[in-house]
């Protein structure tokens, strides 16, 4: 078999036979296929497809690549996966709150991409926490504590690592089939028993428009359970920023906030509990998914998540205090900058994107690959839809390094809010559930 022979099956629409994408995934991993036959495979993927069965195949190939993490614990092992979205840190709260009702979480978690945030980037803010510690401290940790937060190693998914790479330069990134097993090849090599996917839909989402998030959704839920993965999804709202904060330290702190119950957040409470209910459900440990929710919340409201967030971060290099001290531990900006309502009006629509956009051009993004993140900087106060606002009301509040920075996200966010004069809908938090049965 060789890497031209693969590329002109699926380029006549042919598909991908399962050893075809062991030889190519084995191939990208070791160097022996090359920066163009993964581009041409990339764009022949794109133009043709490789149907459910290819989509499995290239999964589980890119899976193998790597190491495949095997536990032995007294209890199941599940995770979840967000397609990325704006002041979306429910990752934050969702794995100790899993870990307190006995599931065991090794969340392999990324960087922003574009203009969603990334979950390594936020723990990152935490000073001393180690995001890249390894697979051994991974599973110490995860058998100690009950769950960690981290990045992949080379050794996880190392096909993944090259095919991504070639994808974002060749133009084929829109493409489901390889989005999917890009997702799922790393979540999967990490040895899980059961995964929930929040699948984000809205201004702020990659996937704008609602077919597109459903067909996403459907396309995961069913690639992770025929590769032999308990998965369901739920697609969320991202047509306003989750949390009223966007920025990596800005987001750990309101994490903290509904951790330790000094000031909760619904919608981000909400959705954590939602996606939790799916994964006990998932997990065996809850008998429905109200049920499910519920265990969540208690565990959310007793501090027993704070508690465990506290030793995970200790565990990881962080400050033996970060729960009781969390605001003197995390950076701040030095410059801040109110953004107020230029007339009344209610919050009709948000450009989610635009806000994450500007958080990206204070520094609290990345624009090119090599850039250093600022954790300190980004937006809080972020006004929601069917607010009602007076004029020099605050839209939010920048928190910059310098401030040209600063004025130049003031007109970001300006333009990013739209007022009307009458009252709109409050767009719904969950818009739909993909189960393992709506894809059987």
């Amino acid at each position: 078999m060789d890497a031209r022979s693969v590329i002109m099956a699926v380029r006549d629409g042919a598909g991908l036979a399962p050893e075809a994408a062991r030889w190519f995934a084995q191939g990208l991993a070791s160097g022996a296929v090359s920066d163009a036959q993964a581009g041409a495979f990339a764009m022949a993927v794109l133009l043709k497809g490789i149907g459910p069965a290819g989509r499995v195949a290239l999964t589980r190939a890119m899976r193998d690549s790597g190491q495949v993490l095997a536990w032995d614990l007294p209890g199941p092992v599940i995770d979840k996966h967000s397609t990325g979205g704006i002041g979306d840190s429910v990752s934050l709260l969702l794995a100790p709150a899993l870990a307190a009702c006995g599931v065991f979480v090794p969340m392999i978690s990324g960087r922003g991409l574009g203009h969603t945030g990334g979950t390594l980037d936020k723990m990152e803010a935490i000073p001393g926490y180690r995001a890249l510690p390894g697979v051994e401290a991974l599973r110490k940790v995860v058998a100690e504590v009950g769950c960690a937060i981290v990045g992949a190693t080379e050794e996880i998914a190392p096909a993944d690592k090259r095919l991504y790479g070639i994808r974002d330069i060749s133009g084929t990134v829109e493409s489901i089939d390889l989005i999917t097993a890009s997702i799922l090849s790393k979540k999967l090599a990490a040895g899980l028993g059961g995964l929930v996917l929040d699948v984000k839909v809205g201004s702020g989402a990659f996937m704008a428009r609602a077919e597109e998030a459903r067909a996403l959704a459907e396309s995961l839920v069913r690639t992770a359970n025929d590769a032999g993965c308990k998965t369901s999804a739920l697609i969320t709202d991202m047509n306003q920023s989750l949390g009223h904060s966007a920025g990596n330290a800005l987001e750990v702190l309101e994490v903290m906030e509904c951790l330790t119950g000094s000031a909760v957040n619904e919608a981000l409470w909400d959705v954590t509990a939602a996606l939790g209910g799916e994964a006990l459900v998932l997990a065996g440990k809850a008998a429905d998914l109200d049920a499910g929710a519920a265990m969540i919340d208690a565990a959310l409201e007793s501090g027993r998540a704070a508690e465990i967030f506290g030793r995970m971060v200790a565990a990881l290099g962080g400050p033996l205090d970060f729960v009781e001290r969390y605001p003197d531990r995390l950076p701040s900006a030095p410059v801040f900058r109110m953004v107020t309502s230029p007339r009344a009006g209610f919050v009709a629509r948000v450009n989610a994107r635009a806000l994450g956009e500007a958080v990206v051009r204070l520094g609290g993004g990345r624009l090119v690959g090599t850039d250093k993140v600022n954790p300190a900087v980004g937006l809080s106060g972020l006004a929601v839809i069917g607010e009602e606002m007076a004029p020099g009301e605050p839209l939010a509040m920048i928190h910059a390094s310098t401030e040209a920075k600063a004025e130049e996200a003031v007109r970001a966010v300006l333009a990013a809010y739209e007022l009307a004069e009458d009252l709109p809908e409050e767009p719904a938090l969950i818009h739909d559930r993909i189960g393992p049965e709506d894809v059987a």
